[in-house]
């Protein structure tokens, strides 16, 4: 192979595209592709969490802070949906994360360290307020 993984690994992917169009498994990095399209999952999977964590974040400022809500935090709630609603439809096997307990408290200590941070929220509940039918429908927000 004459593109190194370890020195340029956009050199390296173009070439191991060309061997897959050309049909020359054997000279196919394999060890490098498996690694490569399991931290492709993985970001994946973090962009929704990072979307869903901005999303919770900003729905917690409008409830907390009705004297600060403007549009600049409508269209990123808005946004943030809309991100949200075209990840699933293109990667629908993400859906199962939203069923995940550990995930969702994942997601909701990043939206409460984001609250307590940008606004200085403080006495939050301890666990996520709405169904998450209510975080993702484009027309909810909390009183």
């Amino acid at each position: 192979m004459s593109a190194a993984y370890e020195e340029d690994v956009v050199a390296w992917a173009d070439e191991q595209v060309a061997l897959l169009r050309a049909g020359q498994w054997a000279l196919l990095d394999i060890e490098h592709i498996a690694e490569e399209i399991e931290d492709m999952n993985i970001s994946h999977r973090h962009q929704l969490a990072h979307r869903m964590a901005i999303l919770v974040a900003h729905l917690l400022k409008w409830q907390y802070q009705p004297n600060r809500r403007g549009a600049s935090w409508k269209r990123t709630i808005r946004e943030q949906r809309e991100r949200i609603a075209k990840l699933l439809k293109k990667m629908p096997s993400l859906q199962h994360l939203l069923n995940d307990t550990e995930w969702i408290e994942e997601v909701w200590a990043d939206a409460l360290s984001a609250a307590i941070l940008q606004a200085g929220l403080n006495d939050l509940p301890k666990t996520l307020p709405w169904r998450l039918e209510q975080v993702l429908a484009l027309d909810y927000l909390p009183s």
